[in-house]
């Protein structure tokens, strides 16, 4: 999806207003010595050059040009002159898709030194600390027109970079303040704050997608209705207060129209999935998109008013909108605007606008889709722009595809995998679109290819595993917002000592593949119909994932867990080893559903092999605990806390009382151990311990839930709910270096987001943040007095030089053996993530 970049937005603002203020004499300096005067020349001459280059979408020498403006102005102790130039050397960043670097240039133009995290991807403050800072900040400084127009742009640059709440925050507080300055427009600025309100929609929109909990998309529901209205009312006002602003106008123009439209699909779509509740909104939204149209069309002349990149962009804009209505004519008047947009596009030296307006057309022209998304690769390679060059790559796959064109298309695929995972790499990983879109739009590529590999008769199984491989990393580091992860690949480890297979078990949505590894390297594949495999996965999570799974019929669990064993384990069954261990990489809902409760018809998985599961293939590198370092820091919860009543605590959680038990088992079995309880298990003591006492055990006994939202992935501790991007912070200092890092993480009261079939990856999130070779977690929340039996077991085992994931195993067998713990319930629940040593 082609969307319009709109870093020029302020390019008539800096050319008129900015130069302005930044560029005029002062009585002092008309009477300064001559040297001074050049000077002043020179900084004003380099600034109109900058605004000529990014003007023709030379952002680069923009911003060189612009740098040595701020150099002349810091000699001359000008600081106007300082604030105007780092405002517009932000305005080249954003063009050149370096928003964090904006960001922190818009910082020193500010002279803000409140947080230097504020541009951060992952900040170690709260949002709501932030939001307030930076209102203090903007409430104490000077409410000059260059700074109000800094604050505008910080507003539009944390948008980019995704701190929609700040962004948010940000506009409004300037908008208020603009409105009392009679020397600031305030039009430009609504408009952002609509823009805003339009990113926070379809952030919403997103993880509507993305979160299965039931509770959870009622509420989603609401706020995409409450932020699309509000966001379409926003635009509406920038139309009617920008009359004598044209250009203004059409931004708004366009923006209200995609909006509109984007609404009415996903109303649709709600619809379609049986709520229909949204038919008169539906219908409401229907009946303006024609007249919205029709205004752009009406203001059309305004187009010729822009400067040639951002006509491009608003053209593109257009005519992407009007392609996704159902109507043939204006899907020809689409066809036109695209192609006009071309012809700007080849009249300036910026081979990006060109290259969008190419593939444009291949969308709007399947008949000559080919040649024009050719083309448009070409450019977008020329001057090495990996996120456009990837789409066209990801959109020739497509098309060889269908055409039978294997061959062409797998290398298509392959390469836009490589120039995602280079994003990924880049400062462009700030890219929010990428972010915000990832499954709906970056995920398919992986997938595809995958889907093409296995069908050639001799499949490249490895290729597969290690694209499998990519697609789970790159799925986690979407949801943590983080950096490359520092973890190895299970291939990569050269010798693992024991017997073992390695289970490769990939959703394609029409089929199931399992792809197993043994110790030899051999590889074996078993395809099957994925509708033979989903409803077994649904119906054993639906028991699962019971309140009252204690009181389940074990036949109600063993049904579909014999059905899962026989289609997905039978088939390789005669190649795996009679016992060792068995290393799962999952894939979407078979990441909720522990492996060990697969059943033969005799026994369980867990009979004759210890289970791991790991992080698309990838750990930190196995190694075993030492007797010698078997201390542990204890923390729990016992009573009620003030974090149960936060609103986003795992709902209908209680105190745990008899966490006591599993505390003194687990003080039992370790050395020198440092217990924090109830009152003493805040947030920041659990820090301050983690990181001044190197810790190989960290056991924390308190209530936890994960999910495939990052905000509702928690750990209670007593005071605050603490969430995962938080819970990196807490983290931070004690996974610098390999050898301090955390051995064994244990959460032993946590549970899965019910209704939720992604919601391990917020496991898989807790165990990455947590830097921890192994994580053990629950998938549900457990039984007390069973749990402290376990930890027992399992810390004696441990203690006794076995392996953790047979360590574990030996735990659960114990319970299982026990008549008064025999239900999957009370075994079953325990995932052990990471290295199985």
């Amino acid at each position: 999806m082609i969307r319009r970049r709109d870093w020029f937005k302020y390019v008539f603002s800096s050319i008129l207003g900015l130069l302005t203020v930044v560029g005029k004499p002062s009585i002092i300096a008309a009477q300064a010595i001559n040297k001074e005067a050049q000077k002043r020349n020179q900084a004003r001459l380099l600034t109109q050059i900058g605004e000529k280059y990014l003007n023709e979408g030379r952002a680069s020498e923009a911003l060189e040009s612009w740098k040595s403006a701020t150099k002349i102005y810091r000699q001359l102790g000008y600081e106007e002159g300082i604030t105007g130039s780092l405002i517009n050397q932000n305005l080249a960043l954003q063009a050149l898709g370096l928003n964090r670097f904006a960001c922190n240039t818009l910082l020193q133009a500010l002279k803000l030194n409140i947080d230097t995290e504020i541009c951060a991807i992952l900040p170690q403050k709260s949002t709501e600390s932030t939001t307030k800072l930076l209102i203090a900040a903007i409430d104490k400084q000077k409410h000059l027109p260059v700074y109000l127009f800094a604050w505008h742009n910080l507003g539009d640059v944390l948008r980019l970079i995704g701190k929609l709440d700040e962004s948010k925050v940000v506009l409004a507080k300037t908008l208020s303040i603009a409105g009392q300055t009679s020397s600031v427009d305030n039009h430009e600025i609504l408009l952002s704050l609509a823009n805003t309100e339009e990113a926070i929609y379809k952030h919403a929109r997103n993880k509507y997608y993305e979160v299965e909990e039931a509770d959870f998309k009622n509420e989603i529901v609401d706020l995409i209705q409450q932020q699309a209205l509000k966001s379409l009312e926003l635009y509406q006002q920038v139309n009617q207060v920008s009359a004598n602003y044209p250009v203004t106008q059409l931004k708004s123009q366009l923006h209200h129209l995609s909006l509109l439209i984007d609404f009415e699909k996903c109303l649709t779509a709600e619809l379609n999935s049986g709520n229909p509740k949204l038919v008169e909104i539906r219908n409401q939204i229907q009946q303006q998109i024609q007249p919205s149209v029709n205004r752009v069309l009406k203001n059309s002349s305004t187009f010729s008013q822009l400067s040639a990149i951002q006509l491009v962009y608003a053209k593109l804009n257009f005519a992407n909108s009007l392609s996704q209505i159902p109507d043939q004519q204006l899907r020809s008047l689409a066809i036109e605007y695209g192609q006009s947009a071309l012809q700007t596009a080849k009249s300036t030296s910026n081979q990006r606008i060109k290259s969008y307006s190419l593939g444009t057309l291949g969308k709007l022209q399947p008949e000559k889709s080919e040649a024009y998304f050719v083309k448009a690769l070409s450019l977008a390679q020329s001057i090495q722009a990996e996120d456009i060059a990837y789409q066209w790559q990801q959109q020739l796959g497509n098309l060889y595809n269908k055409q039978g064109r294997a061959k062409e298309a797998l290398t298509m695929y392959k390469s836009a995998i490589d120039n995602l995972a280079q994003i990924r790499d880049s400062m462009l990983s700030s890219n929010v679109d990428i972010q915000f879109f990832f499954q709906e739009e970056v995920e398919p590529v992986y997938r595809d290819y995958m889907k093409l590999l296995l069908k050639d008769s001799n499949p490249n199984l490895e290729e597969v595993i290690q694209t499998n491989e990519r697609l789970q990393t790159a799925q986690l580091e979407n949801f943590l917002k983080c950096g490359k992860l520092d973890l190895i690949s299970v291939n990569e480890i050269p010798d693992l000592n024991s017997a073992y297979g390695i289970i490769n078990i990939i959703d394609l949505d029409d089929t199931i593949e399992v792809i197993l590894q043994v110790k030899d390297r051999s590889l074996y594949h078993y395809s099957i119909e994925a509708n033979l495999v989903k409803e077994n996965v649904n119906d054993l999570l639906w028991s699962l994932q019971d309140q009252k799974l204690a009181t389940i019929d074990v036949e109600q669990i063993l049904l579909p867990s014999q059905a899962l064993y026989e289609k997905l384990i039978a088939p390789l069954a005669s190649y795996l080893p009679a016992s060792g261990t068995l290393i799962f990489i999952l894939d979407k809902s078979f990441q909720s559903i522990p492996m060990g409760i697969l059943y033969d018809g005799k026994n369980y998985l867990l009979d004759h092999y210890s289970i791991a599961a790991t992080l698309g293939s990838r750990i930190r590198s196995p190694k075993p605990l030492s007797k010698k370092r078997f201390t542990a820091l204890i923390a729990a919860l016992s009573k009620p806390s003030p974090s149960l009543l936060d609103r986003n605590a795992p709902k209908g959680v209680r105190s745990l009382p008899k966490t006591f038990e599993e505390v003194k088992d687990v003080q039992s079995q370790t050395q020198s151990s440092l217990t924090v309880l109830d009152e003493n298990f805040t947030s920041l003591r659990l820090e301050q311990e983690i990181n001044k006492n190197n810790f190989p055990i960290v056991h924390i006994s308190t209530h936890g839930q994960f999910s495939s939202d990052p905000l509702k992935t928690v750990l209670l501790a007593y005071d605050q709910v603490i969430n995962i991007r938080e819970f990196d912070k807490l983290l931070k200092g004690k996974v610098q270096t390999d050898a301090d890092a955390i051995e064994l993480l244990v959460l032993s009261a946590c549970q899965t987001a019910k209704g939720n079939k992604r919601s391990a990856l917020g496991m898989a999130g807790v165990a990455a943040q947590a830097g921890a070779r192994t994580t053990i977690a629950t998938l549900w929340l457990v039984d007390a007095d069973s749990t402290a039996l376990l930890m027992e077991e399992f810390y004696k085992e441990l203690k006794n030089g076995i392996p953790k994931a047979e360590a574990l195993r030996l735990a659960q067998l114990t319970l299982m053996k026990n008549p008064k713990y025999a239900h999957h319930y009370y075994w079953a629940p325990f995932l052990l993530v990471g290295s199985w040593l």
